[in-house]
């Protein structure tokens, strides 16, 4: 039986409550974040000099990892909180005591949901903290070294038998978690850091964002799209945004919504996309902004997302980025302030302009027959910015991501199934011999069985279905499936195959999925 939490609220729910808050505005009538600090925080944690209470004032985090803190105080120690309380401490924390931009730099996919990233950390830390959780979690945080110790304790203290678990009963954790990691952490992350208080002085002010947006982006399963994002002030630190895109295929993406500002950069909204509620995870600075966007229900369906500010000068995307030597096609140029004759670059002509604008050139592009491959830098008069890749042939073709996890879900249960979505990259060989990407391209899928054992347990035929034209995956129900041996769920272990054509000759690369159980924990940082 499920133990009920005091608020009355299941743990999923409160995750999924707790997400909500974090991407809308917060209520003008909720209380003061001192008075809440001072009313529900203190009963607690110890008041201190300079106005400091204990554990709280000396970490720094971004808005997710304080609103999982909050999250945490509720499920585990009783804390009663209104969502509108919840939403100012998050926003006043992660104001005074976040991440600059430079210490979010290289671990923001956690933020984002790229939630099928090899994450690349050295064999301490991905032993002794990236064995339960991602290794970004600890990355996105800042504490001194006696606060890494209480982590430490916490972690011990909360997970008994942490110890006895795997990569930890091999070892002396404990011991080697107080002697090597907090030194370790606490010089790599800690709370003081002049990057922090570079960035508090120097940050801009929220109404520097208003205005319109010219964005790119791509969608696995889906292509390319390009567009513009309107954004207006809706308070302090808080917008309304209106979005009018589409894609390659013609279709629209087109819908409306809200965002609020955290730490000066970090941009968090809600936009419904033709009836389905997207969330916006971004970081936004100067003139440019760069994240992901992925439905609320649904993670794994997300698109990168660049953008510019109108008025700016800047080239986000060459959409399509490949020209094959000797034949012509048509190619859009996204951005803003594209002023200028756009160049392609040696061997590659323009033979007419179709439509220009400060946002947005089409172009009519040919290759020569004899035109090296490689890349070619773009510009638009003085503005340089993504490249084209020119290609006599396709030399390779990659799955991307070459491993990916997919889960199974629904089948009369809450927890929705979690696809897989891929991409074809074709690669080839510059005239140096050395490889490089020429692009994503069309292909044809399907799944295989990984090894011996997948097929003797038929996993193709139960762990879910791949659309042949898209490179989507979904996965089957949930729950023991009486069809298979000894009845049980529909787990799998498979190849990913695709398949590109290149002038009637057909290429395949390969990557590794596993189909796998619900995910039951899912918190803002994996």
């Amino acid at each position: 039986m499920k133990r009920k939490l005091r608020s009355g609220m299941s743990a999923s729910l409160l995750a999924v409550a707790a997400c909500i808050a974090l991407h809308s505005p917060h209520s003008l009538a909720a209380r003061d974040a001192q008075t809440i600090l001072k009313e529900t925080c203190q009963g607690c944690h110890t008041p201190e000099a300079d106005n400091a209470l204990s554990r709280i004032s000396h970490q720094r985090k971004t808005p997710e990892g304080w609103l999982m803190s909050i999250a945490r105080m509720q499920t585990m120690h009783g804390l009663q909180i209104s969502d509108d309380d919840r939403r100012t401490l998050v926003k006043y924390l992660a104001d005074t005591q976040g991440l600059a931009p430079s210490e979010t730099d290289g671990v923001r996919y956690a933020l984002e949901r790229r939630l099928n990233t090899v994450e690349h950390f050295d064999d301490q830390t991905s032993q002794m903290c990236g064995r339960c959780h991602s290794g970004a979690r600890v990355a996105l945080q800042r504490r001194p070294a006696q606060e890494w110790e209480r982590l430490v304790n916490f972690h011990l203290g909360q997970w008994p038998s942490l110890e006895y678990q795997a990569l930890s009963r091999d070892r002396d954790w404990f011991d080697m978690a107080r002697k090597e990691m907090v030194p370790l952490l606490a010089k790599r992350y800690p709370l003081d850091n002049p990057a922090w208080k570079k960035w508090q002085s120097a940050a801009p002010k929220a109404d520097a964002l208003v205005g319109d947006w010219s964005f790119s982006g791509h969608l696995p399963g889906k292509g390319e799209l390009a567009g513009v994002m309107t954004v207006s002030a809706d308070g302090s630190d808080t917008f309304k945004v209106s979005v009018k895109g589409r894609y390659a295929d013609g279709s629209p993406f087109n819908g409306d919504g809200s965002a609020i500002l955290y730490t000066g950069y970090e941009w968090r909204g809600n936009v419904t996309i033709d009836g389905v509620t997207m969330r916006q995870v971004f970081a936004a600075q100067g003139n440019a902004m760069q994240g992901r966007m992925f439905e609320a229900e649904h993670d794994e369906r997300g698109l990168d997302f660049v953008a510019a500010r109108q008025g700016s000068n800047r080239l986000l995307a060459v959409q399509p980025g490949y020209l094959k030597a000797g034949s012509e096609t048509e190619v859009t140029l996204i951005g803003s302030g594209l002023t200028g004759k756009p160049n392609f670059g040696k061997g590659v002509e323009v033979v007419e302009v179709v439509e220009q604008s400060p946002e947005r050139i089409k172009v009519k592009l040919k290759a020569a027959a004899n035109a090296q491959p490689g890349l070619r830098a773009v510009t638009v008069g003085t503005l340089k910015g993504p490249s084209l890749s020119v290609y006599s042939k396709i030399d390779a073709v990659k799955v991307v991501p070459e491993f990916s996890v997919a889960r199974i879900g629904e089948g009369g249960g809450s927890t929705p199934k979690v696809q897989g979505r891929f991409d074809a990259e074709a690669w080839g060989k510059g005239a140096d011999g050395k490889p490089y990407r020429i692009g994503v391209f069309p292909a044809q899928w399907k799944v295989e069985a990984f090894d011996d054992r997948a097929k003797e347990d038929e996993d193709v035929k139960f762990a879910g279905t791949m659309q042949a034209d898209t490179g989507v995956f979904t996965p089957g129900d949930a729950g023991p499936n009486p069809a298979r041996k000894m009845s049980t769920n529909n787990a799998g272990n498979l190849k990913v195959i695709a398949a590109v054509d290149d002038a009637g000759k057909s290429l395949t690369g390969e990557g590794h999925m596993i189909v796998t159980v619900q995910r039951w924990n899912n918190p803002p940082i994996p």
